[in-house]
Protein backbone atom coordinates (compact mmCIF):
# COMPACT_ATOMS: atom_id res chain seq x y z
CA UNK A 1 0.00 0.00 0.00
CA UNK A 2 1.25 3.59 -1.15
CA UNK A 3 2.17 5.82 1.48
CA UNK A 4 -0.67 8.50 2.31
CA UNK A 5 -0.79 11.87 2.76
CA UNK A 6 -2.26 13.46 6.28
CA UNK A 7 -3.16 17.05 7.71
CA UNK A 8 -2.70 16.66 11.16
CA UNK A 9 -4.78 19.22 13.18
CA UNK A 10 -3.57 18.89 16.30
CA UNK A 11 -5.96 20.96 18.33
CA UNK A 12 -6.88 22.17 22.27
CA UNK A 13 -9.99 22.20 24.19
CA UNK A 14 -12.86 22.31 21.07
CA UNK A 15 -16.39 21.85 21.59
CA UNK A 16 -17.87 19.09 20.48
CA UNK A 17 -20.31 20.60 18.33
CA UNK A 18 -17.45 22.93 16.27
CA UNK A 19 -15.71 19.36 15.88
CA UNK A 20 -18.60 17.96 14.71
CA UNK A 21 -18.97 20.63 12.38
CA UNK A 22 -15.48 20.20 11.00
CA UNK A 23 -15.80 16.43 10.61
CA UNK A 24 -18.68 17.10 8.39
CA UNK A 25 -17.46 19.67 6.18
CA UNK A 26 -13.75 18.10 5.23
CA UNK A 27 -15.97 14.80 4.72
CA UNK A 28 -18.35 16.84 2.25
CA UNK A 29 -15.35 18.08 0.78
CA UNK A 30 -13.71 14.43 0.18
CA UNK A 31 -16.67 12.97 -1.45
CA UNK A 32 -16.63 15.66 -3.78
CA UNK A 33 -13.18 15.56 -4.15
CA UNK A 34 -11.60 12.25 -3.74
CA UNK A 35 -8.42 13.35 -4.09
CA UNK A 36 -7.71 15.33 -1.44
CA UNK A 37 -5.41 14.70 1.51
CA UNK A 38 -6.52 12.19 4.85
CA UNK A 39 -6.89 14.35 7.95
CA UNK A 40 -6.55 13.46 11.66
CA UNK A 41 -7.90 15.63 14.14
CA UNK A 42 -6.55 15.55 17.78
CA UNK A 43 -8.58 17.64 20.39
CA UNK A 44 -9.72 16.96 23.91
CA UNK A 45 -13.72 18.31 24.51
CA UNK A 46 -15.77 19.80 27.34
CA UNK A 47 -17.79 17.34 29.17
CA UNK A 48 -20.69 15.79 26.79
CA UNK A 49 -22.64 12.57 26.33
CA UNK A 50 -22.71 11.37 22.98
CA UNK A 51 -25.14 8.42 21.52
CA UNK A 52 -24.63 6.18 17.95
CA UNK A 53 -27.50 6.55 15.92
CA UNK A 54 -29.30 3.18 17.47
CA UNK A 55 -28.11 4.18 21.13
CA UNK A 56 -30.75 3.06 23.50
CA UNK A 57 -31.61 5.50 25.80
CA UNK A 58 -31.58 2.65 28.16
CA UNK A 59 -28.15 3.19 29.32
CA UNK A 60 -28.84 6.67 30.13
CA UNK A 61 -29.00 7.20 34.08
CA UNK A 62 -30.29 10.52 33.95
CA UNK A 63 -33.06 12.31 31.52
CA UNK A 64 -31.40 14.19 28.63
CA UNK A 65 -34.54 16.31 28.32
CA UNK A 66 -34.35 17.72 31.89
CA UNK A 67 -30.29 17.48 32.32
CA UNK A 68 -27.73 19.66 32.96
CA UNK A 69 -25.36 18.22 30.59
CA UNK A 70 -25.14 18.74 26.86
CA UNK A 71 -26.00 15.60 25.02
CA UNK A 72 -26.00 14.98 20.92
CA UNK A 73 -27.20 11.99 19.38
CA UNK A 74 -24.39 11.65 16.17
CA UNK A 75 -24.27 9.41 12.95
CA UNK A 76 -21.97 6.91 14.35
CA UNK A 77 -22.23 3.38 15.36
CA UNK A 78 -22.21 2.05 19.12
CA UNK A 79 -24.47 2.87 22.57
CA UNK A 80 -23.51 5.94 24.98
CA UNK A 81 -20.26 7.53 26.19
CA UNK A 82 -18.44 10.02 27.83
CA UNK A 83 -16.26 12.69 26.29
CA UNK A 84 -14.18 15.21 28.83
CA UNK A 85 -10.65 16.92 29.23
CA UNK A 86 -7.98 14.60 30.18
CA UNK A 87 -9.44 12.31 27.18
CA UNK A 88 -7.58 12.43 23.74
CA UNK A 89 -10.07 12.21 21.17
CA UNK A 90 -9.17 11.77 17.08
CA UNK A 91 -11.02 11.78 14.12
CA UNK A 92 -9.42 10.10 10.88
CA UNK A 93 -11.14 11.19 8.12
CA UNK A 94 -9.67 9.00 5.63
CA UNK A 95 -10.69 7.73 2.68
CA UNK A 96 -10.80 3.53 2.85
CA UNK A 97 -10.35 2.97 -0.83
CA UNK A 98 -6.69 3.98 -0.51
CA UNK A 99 -6.55 1.51 2.30
CA UNK A 100 -8.88 -1.39 2.40
CA UNK A 101 -12.61 -1.26 1.71
CA UNK A 102 -13.28 -3.22 5.17
CA UNK A 103 -14.46 -1.35 8.14
CA UNK A 104 -13.89 -4.26 10.29
CA UNK A 105 -10.18 -3.88 9.27
CA UNK A 106 -10.67 -0.15 9.91
CA UNK A 107 -11.73 -0.68 13.30
CA UNK A 108 -8.95 -3.06 13.76
CA UNK A 109 -6.50 -0.48 12.99
CA UNK A 110 -7.67 1.64 15.30
CA UNK A 111 -7.73 -0.34 17.87
CA UNK A 112 -4.22 -0.99 17.08
CA UNK A 113 -2.98 2.48 16.84
CA UNK A 114 -4.30 2.45 20.42
CA UNK A 115 -2.17 -1.25 21.85
CA UNK A 116 1.16 0.57 20.46
CA UNK A 117 0.40 3.66 22.23
CA UNK A 118 0.26 1.64 25.47
CA UNK A 119 2.81 -0.54 24.74
CA UNK A 120 5.21 2.48 24.47
CA UNK A 121 4.41 2.95 28.47
CA UNK A 122 4.99 -1.10 29.11
CA UNK A 123 1.19 -1.49 29.17
CA UNK A 124 -0.50 -4.48 27.58
CA UNK A 125 -3.95 -3.50 25.90
CA UNK A 126 -6.66 -5.60 24.94
CA UNK A 127 -9.16 -6.73 22.75
CA UNK A 128 -12.50 -8.20 23.67
CA UNK A 129 -14.05 -10.88 21.82
CA UNK A 130 -16.82 -9.41 19.92
CA UNK A 131 -16.19 -5.77 21.45
CA UNK A 132 -14.43 -2.40 19.80
CA UNK A 133 -12.07 -0.76 21.87
CA UNK A 134 -9.31 -1.14 23.91
CA UNK A 135 -9.09 -2.75 27.64
CA UNK A 136 -6.29 -2.87 30.29
CA UNK A 137 -6.60 -5.29 33.24
CA UNK A 138 -10.03 -5.33 32.58
CA UNK A 139 -10.71 -1.94 32.29
CA UNK A 140 -11.71 0.10 28.89
CA UNK A 141 -9.14 2.69 28.46
CA UNK A 142 -10.10 3.55 24.75
CA UNK A 143 -13.63 3.61 22.95
CA UNK A 144 -13.87 3.45 19.55
CA UNK A 145 -17.17 4.91 17.26
CA UNK A 146 -17.04 5.27 13.43
CA UNK A 147 -19.05 6.52 10.47
CA UNK A 148 -18.42 5.92 6.87
CA UNK A 149 -20.15 7.48 3.98
CA UNK A 150 -18.44 6.95 0.39
CA UNK A 151 -15.95 4.67 2.27
CA UNK A 152 -14.45 8.15 3.77
CA UNK A 153 -14.65 8.01 8.09
CA UNK A 154 -15.90 10.03 10.40
CA UNK A 155 -15.94 9.76 14.35
CA UNK A 156 -13.13 7.92 15.77
CA UNK A 157 -11.68 6.87 18.69
CA UNK A 158 -11.48 8.38 22.56
CA UNK A 159 -8.00 7.72 25.06
CA UNK A 160 -8.83 7.89 28.73
CA UNK A 161 -5.69 9.44 29.36
CA UNK A 162 -6.31 11.41 32.60
CA UNK A 163 -9.97 12.01 32.47
CA UNK A 164 -12.16 12.85 36.03
CA UNK A 165 -13.65 9.47 35.04
CA UNK A 166 -17.03 10.33 37.47
CA UNK A 167 -18.92 11.88 34.25
CA UNK A 168 -19.22 7.84 33.59
CA UNK A 169 -21.03 6.96 36.65
CA UNK A 170 -23.97 8.34 34.83
CA UNK A 171 -24.49 5.78 32.13
CA UNK A 172 -23.95 2.29 31.19
CA UNK A 173 -20.70 3.50 29.07
CA UNK A 174 -20.62 1.43 25.59
CA UNK A 175 -24.00 -0.14 26.89
CA UNK A 176 -21.51 -2.65 28.70
CA UNK A 177 -22.60 -2.99 32.10
CA UNK A 178 -19.92 -5.43 33.39
CA UNK A 179 -16.93 -3.87 32.73
CA UNK A 180 -15.33 -0.84 34.32
CA UNK A 181 -13.97 2.25 32.36
CA UNK A 182 -10.64 2.94 33.06
CA UNK A 183 -7.42 5.55 32.29
CA UNK A 184 -3.63 5.71 31.57
CA UNK A 185 -3.25 7.78 34.72
CA UNK A 186 -4.68 4.82 37.02
CA UNK A 187 -1.77 2.63 36.13
CA UNK A 188 0.80 5.78 34.63
CA UNK A 189 0.53 9.11 37.78
CA UNK A 190 0.39 12.42 36.40
CA UNK A 191 0.33 11.42 33.22
CA UNK A 192 -0.75 14.37 30.80
CA UNK A 193 -2.42 14.16 27.42
CA UNK A 194 0.16 16.68 26.05
CA UNK A 195 2.92 13.58 26.88
CA UNK A 196 0.65 11.40 24.88
CA UNK A 197 -0.25 13.26 21.82
CA UNK A 198 2.66 13.09 19.48
CA UNK A 199 2.67 9.06 20.81
CA UNK A 200 -0.87 8.96 19.09
CA UNK A 201 0.38 10.93 15.97
CA UNK A 202 3.47 8.43 15.61
CA UNK A 203 1.40 5.47 15.85
CA UNK A 204 -1.28 6.68 13.87
CA UNK A 205 1.56 7.03 11.38
CA UNK A 206 3.25 3.89 11.68
CA UNK A 207 -0.38 1.85 11.75
CA UNK A 208 -2.14 3.21 8.71
CA UNK A 209 1.28 4.30 6.72
CA UNK A 210 0.96 7.62 6.50
CA UNK A 211 3.12 10.72 6.24
CA UNK A 212 1.71 14.30 8.06
CA UNK A 213 1.73 17.51 6.77
CA UNK A 214 1.24 20.73 9.11
CA UNK A 215 -1.28 23.75 7.83
CA UNK A 216 0.11 27.03 9.23
CA UNK A 217 -3.57 27.76 9.66
CA UNK A 218 -5.03 26.90 12.54
CA UNK A 219 -8.66 24.64 11.50
CA UNK A 220 -10.25 26.70 14.42
CA UNK A 221 -9.82 29.78 12.21
CA UNK A 222 -10.66 28.00 8.66
CA UNK A 223 -13.87 27.36 10.45
CA UNK A 224 -14.45 30.51 11.91
CA UNK A 225 -13.59 28.73 15.67
CA UNK A 226 -10.76 29.11 17.59
CA UNK A 227 -9.21 26.51 19.74
CA UNK A 228 -7.23 26.63 22.98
Amino acid sequence: MAQRQCLLYNQGLIPYTVAWEQQRSLLSQRINDPTLDDVLLLMEHPPVYTLGQGASLDFLKFNPAEADWEVHRIERGGEVTYHCPGQLVGYPILNLRYYQQDLHWYLRQLEAVLIEVLAVYGLKGDRETGMTGVWLEGRKVAAIGIKVSRWITMHGFALNVCPDLSGFKRIVPCGIADKPVGSLAQFIPNITVDQVRPVVIAKFAEVFNVSYSYSERCLGEFFGTASR
